[in-house]
């Protein structure tokens, strides 16, 4: 049906850090399931966002005639990419729950707005990254991040970490990192943002996001292989 009710299969590929870590089950997961439509396939070598997904012009178009069930059925499509994005960014549920809310509110609110030239999920997927980060920043999270030695390279081309037992070891790991490491790893590894988009998400430089990512990749992979060095996050909610 043109409004997206029924849909067909989809068949996601998982995204450099997802593979990587062995997180195709999970919240890591890419969407497989007959409640989402086609997704998205990037023009280039950049992971394929769990946002990806093609959303009918009709549902569009209902969505901004303010139609109830259009804004439910976006809803239940973008629920879990947003949440995730933000438990990863932010480290803590309540506050994912609140960024995942806020962003929906603000897409119905701005819809109005959305011109169509270029996705309507990246349109919303940057509302929800600039939620989140909002988030950090009102809790002055952002700026803890991973001191970079004098020694260490910031090549941004710092392979993800090796693979997880599980998708619960790779979950406490990713909350034991600092907030603004945590962010930049999966902004770039999962959601395919570049080191400049991040720095301006950011609002840092490059170099910064190229540093966290080598940084946070050593870290991560640290964690994952010897659990015992997994401590608690940099706050009591991060």
């Amino acid at each position: 049906m043109a409004d997206g009710n029924r849909l067909p299969d989809v068949t996601a590929r998982a995204c450099p850090l997802t593979h990587a870590m062995g997180g195709r089950d999970g919240d890591l997961r890419r969407f497989r399931s007959r409640q989402h439509p086609h997704q998205y396939m990037p023009p280039d070598d950049r992971p394929l966002s769990s946002f990806a997904i093609e959303v009918p012009a009709a549902l569009l178009a209902r969505l901004r005639a303010g139609e109830r069930p259009a804004f439910e059925q976006v809803y239940r499509w973008f629920e879990r990419p947003v949440y995730t994005l933000a438990l990863r960014i932010c480290g803590d549920r309540e506050e994912a729950s609140e960024v995942l809310q806020d962003t929906m509110l603000k897409v119905l609110d701005r819809i109005g707005h959305f011109r169509g030239d270029s996705p309507f999920w990246g349109w919303l997927r940057q509302i929800a990254v600039n939620e989140a980060l909002m988030r950090l920043r009102r809790h002055r999270l952002a700026p803890v991040a991973l001191d970079l030695e004098q020694h260490e390279s910031e090549d941004d081309r710092y392979p993800p970490p090796a693979a997880a037992a599980d998708t619960a070891a790779l979950q406490r790991a990713l909350a034991a990192l600092p907030a603004a490491t945590r962010s930049v790893l999966w902004l770039y590894h999962a959601e395919g943002y570049t080191h400049d988009e991040i720095a301006v998400l950011m609002e840092r430089t490059p170099s910064f996001s190229k540093s966290q990512l080598a940084r946070g990749a050593r870290r991560l992979r640290l964690l994952l292989e010897e659990p015992a060095a997994v401590a608690l996050p940099e706050s009591a909610h991060a």
